[in-house]
């Protein structure tokens, strides 16, 4: 696992988000940086700029891609909602699950269950929520090329500090998590 050491935060304002000028509430802050290009982007991309079909022409690492097969892939979610959350996506460029060939559909599938045999020995997880979010209605964060999110979860993480506290901590880094659930994959086949 990667450590942060003091030079990771040169130059970086610190200061406790008690002082900040906003009204005080009940939640609390947890800073993640990394969202702002999501944020800030967060129009749909055109076909051109899509990331899931931008992805399979990178790196595995540069992409978090932890799987390719012949008709999808798998990856990390750059933006997971718990630590381990994968998307399986086919590499055709289409929105809705009933525009999937018979062999994407079962490639989808396959791909699914296998995501989840890796997540249960890499994350040791007690379950999963499993789904696709199609159109922008429905929550689709990238609407127009379908995806599986496959997100592991645990019987402890609907604990009290995301419940309560209105905070959620993502407990593994990106590319070390991607390495490992990389690995296991291979180990399964």
């Amino acid at each position: 696992m990667n450590h942060y050491g003091a030079e990771e935060f040169e130059g970086v304002d610190l200061r406790s988000a008690s002082t900040f000028g906003a009204v005080p509430d009940e939640f609390q802050r947890l800073w993640t940086p990394h969202r702002l290009a999501y944020i800030e982007n967060g129009q749909q991309p055109s076909k051109d700029d899509c990331p899931f079909c931008l992805a399979p022409e990178m790196s595995d690492e540069e992409a978090l891609i932890v799987h390719r097969g012949t008709h999808a892939f798998v990856l990390l979610n750059l933006y997971p909602y718990n630590s381990g959350h994968l998307l399986v996506c086919p590499y055709r460029h289409f929105a809705m699950y009933d525009e999937a060939t018979v062999e994407e559909t079962a490639e989808i599938a396959s791909l699914t269950q296998e995501a989840m045999r890796v997540l249960k020995k890499v994350a040791r997880n007690d379950g999963y929520n499993i789904g696709m979010n199609q159109g922008r209605v429905a929550g689709a964060g990238i609407a127009d090329h379908l995806h599986q999110h496959v997100v592991p979860r645990w019987a402890t993480d609907s604990n009290f500090f995301p419940i309560i506290a209105k905070s959620k901590a993502i407990t593994a880094l990106l590319g070390d998590l991607r390495s490992a659930v990389a690995q296991a994959w291979r180990e399964q086949n």
